[in-house]
């Protein structure tokens, strides 16, 4: 045998499988979200699909308004590849544009409920949006974004929801009414390539402006399916709107409980009077939610909160979940699973499956299990601890700092208008997240903390992340950020903001913190400060550490 034969041997197996075996309308069909609504309403026509307020919505209905929503789009000429915005807060509308404007071929540009009219304009003229939906009450926002834009869409749609409170009217026609001009047998159209953009979610980054991060049809596919496996969603399913359907489409939940044939519970605003009775008389079986929003509600008022027969199912993401938060969520009735994601890969990513040893484990050691980042979902097929400048693996000894990198079908096309950004965040063929983390033996993922919140004191690095779980043990704090503070002996030590409850206000003390630190963590880790006051939050809400870092800095 020489040294050709087995490369000849290979070529002459690929020429016979692939010989008159081109791909066909019987063995590929595009993937894309668009058809989780068809199938659904095809099962299960007379299934409530849709809960807002006391409206109720047939999958068989939501069907028909879509389609109407999808033909009253062409006929203005929406199409392939225009961008289509809208502007609402969490209501059939919006659940409904998610389906209708990718099935004309358009591009959907959920935006942020809670940027400035500044920042809405430039995403609009960036966007080149052909046309916009405003919720009512968002329209001061909005209208004051429409004069300080070149922008302009050839259509404006107003939605005139129920529950909206205050606003006037922006556009030329009522989306009801806009809806009652469409075909309600509009023809369902999948995208010719799977690859071709679905959506166009904007960055709440932190310094200049905000990057379009661009999705495709067949991403959102797998990773609304990957979501639904995760969080074991089924027909039984019962969805409570809690995370904005604009952050990255409720991380793709918009698709991923229509494709279980569940059901969406609308809420436009995060309230605990109003999430309390909904779980129970909806009976809630899963939302999701920032770690914010289970501090709300570990912290409402006791008249707010009602007993639910259920257990609810919640994930969050963003920063790890305290273990106080963790057993206080419990108690309540949830069970809190953790995963972690970025705009560029559609949401979550990876997810702390849980293993069957932990059960038997008492709530420290089991919180510490929970709060990593974990292992890679269904759909994404890399996710490495590596060297940023090597790009080579890091030990899986759980101690060992890298950079978390994905590789998936679930990655941004990239970034909208700019190429360099593009290249610099998928460079060597994976994303790079921007987080610092270790490999533990099991193979789970740990985040430290961000490439920039790395604490060096003394030579000795100090997670950011580790001295916040310590202080959202203290019994008296609801939230906490820690950066680092310039100091003259050691170059830099952990300076931490936290807000107390009500109750300690005036109680607690900046003393009392710090020693509460040192006694739960290694002294040389314990904030040299402490700053009690509300904390800075992105529209996103997340903390605006940077912000924190400037007034560390001033603070010298």
């Amino acid at each position: 045998m020489t040294g050709s034969e087995p490369s000849s041997d290979a070529s002459r197996v690929a020429t016979m499988y692939d010989r008159d075996l081109d791909p066909t309308p019987a063995n590929y069909v595009p993937l894309s979200p668009i058809s989780f609504l068809e199938r659904a309403a095809g099962i299960y026509p007379n299934r409530t699909a849709v809960i807002h307020g006391d409206r109720r919505i047939t999958y068989a209905q939501f069907l028909e308004r879509v389609r109407r929503f999808a033909s009253a789009l062409a006929a203005r000429g929406i199409g392939r590849g225009d961008t289509v915005s809208v502007m609402a807060l969490n209501t059939p509308a919006l659940l409904e544009a998610h389906y209708a404007v990718p099935m004309v071929g358009a591009v959907l540009n959920a935006i942020n409920t809670r940027l400035d009219a500044g920042t809405v304009a430039f995403i609009l003229e960036h966007a080149e949006a052909k046309a916009v939906f405003i919720d009512r009450e968002l329209s001061p926002v909005m209208g004051a974004a429409f004069e300080q834009t070149a922008a302009t869409p050839g259509l404006i749609v107003d939605i005139d929801d129920a529950e909206a409170e205050g606003g006037v009217f922006l556009g030329e026609i009522e989306y009801e009414s806009f809806l009652e001009g469409g075909d309600p047998a509009y023809p369902i159209a999948l995208p010719a390539d799977e690859w071709e953009a679905i959506c166009l979610n904007y960055t709440s980054g932190t310094t200049g402006n905000p990057k379009g991060v661009v999705y495709h049809h067949r991403g959102a596919y797998l990773n609304a399916l990957s979501n639904a496996m995760a969080f074991n969603l089924t027909q039984r399913s019962v969805y409570l709107w809690t995370l904005p359907m604009f952050h990255c489409n409720g991380w793709t939940y918009t698709w991923a409980v229509t494709a279980a044939c569940g059901t969406h519970v609308c809420l436009r605003k995060v309230d605990p009077a109003k999430i309390f009775p909904m779980i129970r008389d909806h009976r809630v079986t899963h939302m999701c939610g920032a770690p914010i929003v289970l501090t709300m509600l570990i912290h409402a008022p006791a008249a707010q909160k009602v007993d639910f027969p259920q257990r609810v199912e919640v994930a969050t993401g963003g920063a790890a979940p305290p273990s106080a938060v963790i057993s206080k969520m419990e108690k309540m009735g949830f069970n809190v699973t953790h995963l972690y994601g970025m705009t560029e890969c559609y949401g979550p990513s990876t997810v702390c499956a849980w293993q069957d040893d932990w059960d038997d484990m008492d709530l420290e050691a089991r919180a510490a299990k929970m709060a990593r980042q974990g292992v890679a979902m269904v759909a994404v097929a890399g996710c490495r601890v590596a060297d940023p400048e090597t790009f080579e693996d890091t030990p899986r000894d759980g101690e060992t700092i890298g950079m978390l990198m994905l590789r998936s079908n679930t990655v941004m096309k990239g970034y909208l208008k700019n190429a360099a950004a593009t290249r610099d965040a998928l460079k060597n063929g994976w994303l790079s997240t921007g987080d610092l983390a270790v490999m533990h033996p099991d193979g789970y993922v740990e985040i430290k903390d961000r490439a920039k919140d790395i604490i060096i004191s003394g030579g000795e690095n100090i997670s950011s992340l580790e001295v916040e779980e310590t202080l959202y043990k203290h019994p008296d704090i609801v939230e906490a950020a820690v950066v680092a503070a310039p100091d003259e002996k050691w170059g830099e030590t952990p300076m931490a903001f936290v807000t107390l409850t009500p109750e300690a206000e005036g109680r607690v003390g900046e003393a009392d913190v710090i020693a509460y630190c040192k006694e739960h963590m290694a002294r040389f880790k314990a904030p040299s400060r402490i700053v009690f006051g509300p904390l800075p939050k992105t529209s996103t809400g997340k903390i605006q550490k940077f912000v924190l870092r400037d007034r560390a800095k001033a603070a010298e």
